[in-house]
């Protein structure tokens, strides 16, 4: 089970010692997102590194091409805010959540160092279901499909998607009262979709969204 420190505590919390590093004094770290769960970027952090990362509460990574500190987005202005860190099972890990400020983490400009597929397909990295879903959503607006459902809703405007949302509340409703858990499971991922539709026609990012809950968590 992974061990985790969070908010800047975080300067305290940590236990450096604790850390394994390896024979050249580094450990990984995987950088995450923390509002869809998004793998933007492997790096490595000797324990200076990880010391800075804490007192500051934004990304210190260890260069081994060039042998020095470097500060995340330093240059590029694409700096990543901590918001906790996890060591693994056996101490030789670290997963640090972070907000990655301008939304692109790899040099290249994409928005995940793990952009590349052996099919060369141009897909966004895998993050949680919903915000899988909203993505295909976007797709279909900006880009139709003949036949698609979506696409279908998009063009009926919020006449259509928001009688589906309120047929599809009402449904979960029924199913809850009912206690029938495989029925409210459907219907709860239908009202689930909708309301991605809903958003993917205002413009509404799923992200803020998830900001809102974040802050409504604290």
């Amino acid at each position: 089970m992974a061990s985790v420190v969070s908010d800047y505590s975080l300067s305290k919390a940590i236990p450096l010692d604790k850390i394994r590093y390896n024979e050249q004094g580094l450990v990984p770290a995987i950088a995450q997102d923390y509002l869809d769960g998004t793998v933007l970027m492997l790096a490595w952090m000797n324990q200076e590194s990880l010391q800075k990362t804490l007192l500051t509460g934004e990304t210190w990574y260890w260069s081994r091409s060039r042998q020095e500190l470097w500060h995340k987005g330093e240059t590029s202005g694409h700096i990543q805010k901590v918001k906790s860190i996890r060591y693994d099972c056996d101490s030789d890990a670290l997963l640090i959540s972070i907000e990655q400020v301008g939304d692109i983490a790899c040099h290249t400009g994409e928005r995940s160092c793990f952009h590349q597929l052996e099919e060369s397909q141009k897909v966004p990295p895998p993050a949680d279901t919903l915000s899988g879903v909203y993505e295909v959503i976007c797709q279909r607006r900006d880009h139709p499909v003949e036949g698609s459902y979506t696409r279908t809703l998009i063009e009926g405007g919020d006449n259509k998607i928001l009688k589906k949302i309120g047929e599809e509340a009402a449904e979960v409703v029924m199913a809850c009262k009912d206690d029938e858990k495989e029925a409210i499971a459907s219907e709860v991922a239908d009202l689930f979709y909708h309301t991605l539709v809903a958003l993917s026609y205002h413009h509404v990012d799923i992200k803020d969204v998830y900001r809102k809950l974040q802050q409504r968590r604290r």
